[in-house]
């Protein structure tokens, strides 16, 4: 194998590594960006729970269910 061929072989060797290079880079800012929203979405849903066990946590626990009405009785 002469020089020529080698830096050949090299050159598309680069060239390959250089495109799956690339390739991994969009696929794991895909997967930022996926990552990204989940976390979103995960806090808004803490939030969201907390705000729930407030409400819960502010309303006695042995009150009477909104439907019932003692004055008709």
């Amino acid at each position: 194998m002469d020089m020529e061929e080698r830096l050949a072989r090299l050159e598309e060797q680069i060239y390959f590594q250089e495109h799956t290079i690339q390739e991994l880079n969009d696929v794991l800012f895909a997967q930022q960006r996926q990552l990204d929203a989940m976390q979103k979405t995960l806090t808004e849903m803490a939030e969201r729970e907390r705000k729930l066990l407030e409400l819960v946590a502010e309303k006695p626990e042995n009150s009477l269910p909104p439907h019932y009405m003692p004055e008709r009785y």
